[in-house]
Parts: C-alpha cells; structure tokens; sequence
C-alpha cells in the first residue's frame, strides 16, 4: 500500500542550483523522516515528488561528482 504524505506543513527551500531569473526553481523540503519531497516553485499548489531519502542523498552525491 502507497501513502501520499502530508507535506502541508513542510518547509520549503529553494535548491542553490535555481537560477536567479524566475526559472528552473527547484524546491526542496528538509526535516521529514526517510523522504525529500521535491517541487517547482512555480507551482507551489502543484504535485510534488518524493524520494527516499538515501536515493535522494545518492543522486546529489552524483551530481556533485560529475556522474550526472
């Protein structure tokens, strides 16, 4: 069984990657146990995806790297 969590309290971040201009916002929401939900400031009413977060700490590790 597939839970949506209630993220209506979240604390929401922009990413520092998100360019200045309005564009490619990235929001990211810390201080939930096992998840990082992640949406577009654009639309902050809109749906947010949400991964696990050793995935999440992973494919910053590769982005940080040059893997990705």
């Amino acid at each position: 069984m597939t839970t949506t969590p209630d993220l209506s309290t979240a604390a929401w971040r922009k990413a520092s990657y998100s360019n200045g201009d309005g564009g490619e916002c990235v929001e990211i929401a810390d201080g939930l146990p096992g998840i990082v939900p992640v949406r577009d400031s654009k639309t902050p009413d809109g749906p947010a995806l949400t991964f696990r977060a050793a995935h999440w700490t992973r494919f910053v590790e590769a982005l940080r790297g040059g893997s990705l």
